[in-house]
């Protein structure tokens, strides 16, 4: 296993984060981000959200580096579900560029942010996941997350229609 930097992001850093949010719902099978399908790279609505994520710390984003090359990014924080004790925290996205799948980014990602929710004084954490993210499923569910079978729902995501599930685990 090859061993990646994992660090802050930058503002620097958003046009390679919305690159590999493209990418990796596209070769998820996953929705993709306005623009993605076309490749575009302007700063619209997807990266006007990375910027204000990385400005205003929610959520607080960390990225994985192949030496100066940006392959991963997780972002995390509290809960954003209403009700939620503010000991829980949330995997908001943890995105790998599909080149690296499968060589230690995503893990090296989840380790930082179970880290940085601990930090923050977390003791469980919950992620959102489309029950067709067969991969993103099973990552998880290898990092020891359970579903919440009752939580299963239909979400809009960009216009588009979504089954959803949550997950949770202790720290």
């Amino acid at each position: 296993m090859t061993s990646f930097t994992v660090r802050p992001a930058s503002p620097k850093d958003v046009a390679a984060i919305s690159a590999i949010h493209a990418s990796a719902s596209r070769a998820a099978g996953l929705l993709a981000p306005p623009g993605a399908m076309a490749g575009v790279k302007r700063l619209d609505q997807q990266d006007a959200y990375w910027h204000d994520a990385i400005d205003y710390a929610e959520p607080q984003l960390l990225v994985a580096c192949d030496v100066d090359t940006v392959v991963g990014v997780v972002g995390f924080d509290r809960c954003r579900d209403p009700g939620t004790a503010p000991t829980v925290g949330e995997l908001w996205t943890l995105q790998v560029a599909p080149a690296h799948w499968g060589m230690g980014v995503g893990l090296a990602l989840w380790d930082a942010a179970r880290e940085g929710l601990a930090d923050e004084g977390c003791t469980e954490v919950s992620a959102w996941a489309e029950l067709s993210g067969t991969r993103a499923l099973r990552f998880l569910e290898l990092a020891g997350f359970k579903r919440v079978m009752s939580s299963a729902q239909t979400a809009t995501v960009l216009g588009v229609r979504v089954e959803q599930v949550r997950l949770k685990r202790k720290l």
